[in-house]
């Protein structure tokens, strides 16, 4: 049996990785967010497994803090908080289609639609960002790996360049709280 990484070694990939990010996606997306808040569009998160969670994550984030900060109000969803919802699509339609059924009820053009998968290749998050698409609304992929379907299908996208799923989420993550810190105007402190 190996020897499980230290917090050393955890932390050094982090520092290479962003290297290798793609900083003007980064910027873009952030501006992205904020544009379709400004504009008064509903912003709906989806995911699954730990990108689930990055999806609550952020609309629990944004709708709480943006308001506190700015007095406004933050038109955030995240598909995956309704387990109710979730289970009843997953049995009665399919788990491909978790996402788009709840979408065709909510979902209007100029929306944006936030999906975030490690692989690129979740079938429920690709189906949303094409139903998304037919809908009229814009689409954001948070992904990893190679970036799989969804960088070639979403219009914009913060691709983490790793097939280590964990240093993805982590990325995931930290685009979540940028999008935070920019909307509420809160300076990074260290």
């Amino acid at each position: 049996m190996s020897n499980p990484p230290s917090a050393a070694a955890y932390l050094d990939a982090h520092r290479l990785l962003v290297g290798k990010l793609d900083l003007r996606a980064f910027e873009a997306g952030v501006a992205l967010v904020r544009a379709k808040f400004e504009a008064g569009r509903q912003i709906i998160t989806c995911g699954n497994g730990g990108s689930a969670y990055a999806a609550s994550h952020f609309i629990t984030d944004w709708n709480k803090m943006v308001n506190l900060a700015t007095g406004k109000k933050f038109r955030g969803l995240s598909l995956c908080d309704n387990l109710g919802m979730v289970t009843a699509f997953a049995n009665d339609v399919s788990f491909e289609e978790i996402f788009t059924g709840q979408l065709r009820a909510i979902l209007e053009p100029d929306d944006l639609v936030i999906a975030i998968s490690g692989s690129g290749n979740s079938p429920n998050v690709v189906n949303a960002v094409e139903y998304a698409h037919g809908a009229g609304a814009d689409t954001l992929a948070l992904v990893g790996y190679d970036g799989g379907r969804l960088k070639r299908i979403a219009k914009h996208v913060v691709w983490v360049p790793s097939f280590d799923m964990q240093l993805c989420e982590d990325v995931h993550l930290m685009f979540g709280h940028v999008v935070m810190k920019a909307l509420c105007g809160t300076p990074i402190r260290e």
